[in-house]
């Protein structure tokens, strides 16, 4: 049914996974739908496994206008979000039509900066039944080099990735392997034609200081990208997205290479300059009688052709390529990788969570050893118990995976209430391949290891956003705390955990690894945790 494949459209159940040949040669579909600042798009996909590839068969957008916010509180409005309610009910009953396997709906920077963006998210999900991921900037640049990646060879080349959008701007250094350097800084042809743009056609001091300001805001981005460049390599750059595609139209018109798909276009420099002075010099409605340019995109084409204009004159380059895949495709790719569709250059995507999880326990100088002991048991407790101390369905096991491997990073700024502290760390760190929602629930678990238990004052607690989150965050930070309450020495003396459920009762048995070994410190320990959990759930838990 459609509805089990909205609610499970993000779900990852597994954490090594094998990219080994699909199986299953069937053909499926996959629909996404993208809610960004200026437009929503729905694609849907079909997907052929015995290619490992999948083909467009419905592309469709519809301008939400979501980036129009309240200019005193910055909210999304309720004309905006009434027009994206709209859309988006249609987009669902297309998807439905289809008869999609999945269906993966993001949100990005006009929801995520909004105050009231939450509330949004929520009320799509009671209007419409739709389950929306809140994305961050940088797996935003994840997923747009994904979608490039899936419709361009990059061969041995590196090439940096521009996605314009209408509140972000993604760059992104990476080449056919790895992304080596991802980037999301805050400005987009919306938001500068919002907060800067008063008079149009702009005056040549509009245009000098929107040119800074890209400049300015850019400037960090590219130096990141910079230093991963190696010596001697000359990356190919690919713009992506509405800006770049409205702009190649308008240069294949003018030089006579009218083209129906822009797939791999190629815009000299001196032909973007010269199309970018011709546009700043019209009107909104003289734009609009460009062809290939709508009435809205006339409105924000120059404030987009300029970040364009300054990142290629940053960077150094003298041609651009165009990809008309971008978010959407590699919300497609991300999914294919998931589920064993891909095994060649994209299936290492398919680790991405484990990969970045490891960096970050590596980064913060977390004991890899004794992570990896908390985290087999974490994983013991999990399966070994559900019915019992978790009802859950899959999803939270690899959210538990993930704490279990960070708990203890908090360690990095101070022993004294470390998991307060890595709640922090894992909260503003960087965990691709996890949405906002789960990288906030993969905190929360950690942060509730020990000590205290959830409490409705607790930022992070106040985070998630509804009651299913909060129980499964509930649940899977007991089976953590559990699991942390055996990790009491440097080396480990238990070799295995032994559980037999039945009904309401769990005993647990220790294994040591030499025979004779007391374990009188672990038992301990872990009798503290299985008094505080007996207060909560209904269960008898012994230790033999």
């Amino acid at each position: 049914m459609l509805g089990e494949s909205i609610n499970n459209s993000f779900q990852r159940n597994s954490i090594e996974l094998d990219l080994g040949e699909n199986q299953d040669t069937k053909l499926c579909r996959v629909a996404t739908i993208d809610i960004g600042t200026n437009s929503t798009h729905l694609l849907i996909a079909k997907l052929e496994p015995k290619l490992n590839t999948f083909s467009i068969e419905l592309a469709e957008k519809s301008t939400t206008r979501l980036g129009e916010r309240d200019p005193d509180t910055g909210e999304l409005t309720s004309l905006a979000m009434n027009r994206a309610f709209s859309t988006l009910k249609r987009f669902k009953d297309l998807s439905e039509s289809y008869k999609v396997e999945g269906l993966l709906v993001a949100a990005t920077s006009a929801v995520r900066e909004a105050s009231n963006g939450r509330i949004f998210i929520s009320e799509i999900k009671k209007k419409i039944g739709l389950d929306v991921e809140l994305i961050s900037g940088a797996e935003e640049a994840r997923l747009i080099y994904l979608g490039v990646l899936s419709g361009m060879q990059f061969g041995n080349k590196p090439h940096l990735v521009l996605d314009i959008g209408g509140g972000s701007t993604e760059l992104i250094l990476a080449d056919s392997s790895e992304a080596r350097a991802l980037t999301s800084t805050k400005i987009g042809a919306v938001r500068l034609q919002r907060e800067f743009i008063k008079k149009d056609p702009i005056s040549s001091q509009t245009e000098l200081f929107l040119r800074s300001f890209i400049r300015g805001s850019m400037e960090s981005a590219i130096d990141k990208v910079s230093k991963r460049i190696e010596v001697g390599e000359e990356p190919v750059l690919v713009a992506t997205s509405g800006t770049a595609m409205a702009i190649g139209a308008l240069i294949s018109s003018k030089e006579n290479h009218i083209q129906s798909r822009l797939q791999g276009y190629k815009i000299p420099k001196n032909n973007l300059d010269s199309i970018v002075s011709q546009l700043i010099k019209l009107t909104p409605s003289q734009r609009s009688q460009l062809s290939s340019l709508s009435e809205r995109r006339s409105e924000i084409i120059v404030p987009g052709a300029l970040i364009l204009q300054t990142i290629m004159n940053m960077v150094n380059v003298d041609e651009i390529v165009l990809s008309e895949r971008a978010l959407r495709e590699g919300l497609v790719v991300d999914w294919m990788c998931r589920n064993n569709y891909l095994k060649d250059q994209l299936s290492f995507q398919g680790s991405i969570r484990e990969r970045t999880v490891i960096h970050q326990s590596r980064r913060f100088g977390v004991n890899s050893k004794r992570s990896k002991r908390v985290s087999e048991f974490a994983m013991t407790f999990y399966d070994q118990t559900r019915g019992i101390l978790h009802n859950d369905n899959g999803e939270g096991r690899d959210l538990l995976w993930a704490a279990a491997k960070l708990h203890a990073c908090g360690k990095h700024i101070n022993i004294s209430a470390y998991h307060k502290h890595s709640w922090y760390l894992i909260k503003n760190g960087e965990l691709l391949g996890y949405s906002q929602a789960e990288h906030l629930m993969v905190a929360a678990i950690a942060r509730y290891h020990r000590k205290s238990l959830p409490k409705k004052r607790h930022e992070c607690w106040q985070l998630l956003i509804d009651e299913s989150q909060r129980n499964l965050v509930s649940d899977m930070s007991l089976l953590l705390r559990l699991s942390c309450s055996l990790d009491r020495r440097p080396e480990p003396l238990i070799s295995k955990i032994v559980i037999e459920v039945k009904n309401k009762k769990v005993d647990l048995e220790l294994i040591p690894n030499d025979l004779g070994q007391n374990l009188d410190l672990e038992k301990w320990s872990l009798t503290k945790a299985i008094l505080l959990i007996k207060k909560i759930k209904d269960v008898e838990i012994n230790i033999l």
